[in-house]
């Protein structure tokens, strides 16, 4: 029996929606709560990281940030797949360009999710793990984005372990494979979602461009990179 709250969440599961939305910035899940849903009311606070559920044109969906990296987006997927009856998690945040077909605030959609991290060490895996998206995620967040005529792309993604690489030209390797964009946390949630038996997602926007040196502010990811927002929501209500 799970007593709660949980080290990292002071909720109990009837304070989150089956679907959650799941920025990295705890400001970016406040400014999603406050403009996109009605009702919003916060549910977690712990360590700042905020949590909040509402409803979305009539459906309950919850918002909750993952802080940076795998290790703290490990723990909070976990838990919300684990003890919090949450059956889907979709990530929006931003990653960085290392195609040169992409724009600075291009959609990407991650199919598949490269990692330099060894967060599948744990599963005592004879081989390597490929941490996909659910497809049924997947097919909805494409069928959307093609109704709204976003500008996107589907493809892997490099979830790393490291945003301050001593190699300068480490990402040269992933892009010659065809990976789209960097960011850093989608491995160790696809890794999550797949041993619970759950479904995740991760939907980008485009913040700043490897090969251009073109960036957002901080203040621009936190608060305008909506069309990502929407595009998840809409995905968060096909599944009610």
């Amino acid at each position: 029996m799970i007593a709660y709250p949980t080290p990292h969440i002071n909720a109990t599961p009837a304070d989150f929606a089956k679907t959650v939305l799941m920025p990295g910035d705890p400001l970016r899940a406040k400014f999603i709560a406050e403009n996109f849903l009605e009702n919003a009311r916060l549910v977690n606070n712990v360590r700042g990281i905020q949590g909040y559920t509402g409803s979305y044109r009539g459906t309950p969906v919850s918002v909750m940030a993952s802080g940076m990296g795998m290790p703290s987006i490990g723990i909070y997927s976990y838990e919300l797949y684990n003890f919090f009856g949450v059956e889907n998690i979709i990530r929006v945040g931003s990653a960085g360009a290392m195609q040169k077909e992409l724009r600075v605030r291009d959609i990407v959609i991650a199919q598949g999710a490269c990692t330099d991290s060894n967060f599948a060490h744990q599963y005592g895996l004879a081989g390597s793990f490929a941490p996909i998206a659910d497809y049924r995620l997947l097919s909805s967040a494409v069928s959307i984005a093609k109704e709204r005529d976003l500008r996107f792309s589907v493809g892997n993604v490099l979830s790393s372990d490291i945003f301050y690489h001593d190699d300068k030209d480490s990402s040269a390797a992933w892009a010659k494979m065809g990976v789209l964009a960097v960011e850093m946390e989608s491995a160790a949630l696809y890794m999550n979602a797949a041993r619970a038996g759950k479904s995740a997602l991760g939907i980008f926007t485009v913040s700043d461009h490897l090969l251009t040196g073109e960036a957002t502010t901080a203040e621009e990811r936190q608060t305008s990179f909506t069309a990502m927002m929407e595009l998840a929501l809409e995905v968060a209500i096909r599944e009610k």
